[in-house]
């Protein structure tokens, strides 16, 4: 009947919004806030203790800054997933952050209820990165991926099946499951399929992380379009 509850930790080094955000997403009937933070490294004493399904966490902090701390808690066995709190679309550390393992991220002023939004589509295991935002990203990595970066990726996908790379690009392109199969001719449980194949394949543990991988590859430079 109701939803599943979501546990989730708040981490910002700002008392004031760390507190603001504690009454919004606790007003949620379907989410449960277990713990708050001040920096990275107590998020990662609270992962320990309380066991969160998300974090929410912010990208400049005293002691631990988000980027290590997502890098930290998406290492692990049994990882929360993790919402990058920011104040620019296009910031190195979110991209950063994003490839450590981020399921995505929201602005800090991004409206109340799609933040909520925001947290239960992670725990559900879809990324939260908008179409309009992911071409602004991609179009970012694109310009700071130049030089050393493609090759290594190129020699990654190629790695994959025929089959694997093309629902790869389709990733990489922001196409849902259900719009890879209507392209590529599958059924959606097969794309299911090909996806969890990338990853392992890929060493990798989102669509988030298959995108970037895709792009700076160079796959989508002739024609492909992110959203």
């Amino acid at each position: 009947m109701g939803r599943m509850t979501i546990r989730l930790l708040i981490v910002d080094d700002d008392p004031l919004v760390r507190a603001g955000l504690t009454f919004m997403l606790g007003g949620a009937d379907d989410i449960e806030i277990v713990g708050e933070a001040a920096d990275g490294s107590e998020a990662a004493a609270l992962t320990d203790l309380h066991r969160p399904d998300v974090v929410l966490m912010d990208i400049r902090m005293p002691v631990m800054d988000g980027l290590a701390a997502t890098e930290l808690l998406r290492g692990r066995p049994d990882a929360p997933e993790v919402v990058v709190l920011t104040t620019f679309h296009a910031d190195e550390q979110v991209l950063r952050a994003l490839r450590a393992g981020a399921a995505g991220f929201v602005l800090k002023d991004t409206p109340p209820a799609q933040i909520v939004e925001s947290v239960r589509r992670v725990a559900a295991g879809d990324p939260v990165l908008s179409p309009a935002v992911t071409r602004q990203l991609m179009s970012h990595v694109a310009e700071s991926s130049a030089g050393p970066r493609r090759p290594t990726a190129a020699r990654r996908i190629d790695g994959l099946a025929e089959r694997e790379r093309e629902v790869a690009v389709a990733v990489g392109r922001g196409q849902s499951n259900a719009e890879i199969a209507a392209t590529l001719y599958m059924s959606v449980p097969t794309v299911k399929t090909h996806v969890s194949r990338v990853l392992a394949k890929l060493g990798l543990n989102n669509r988030v992380q298959i995108a970037l991988l895709v792009h700076d590859a160079g796959l989508l430079d002739e024609g492909g379009d992110v959203g």
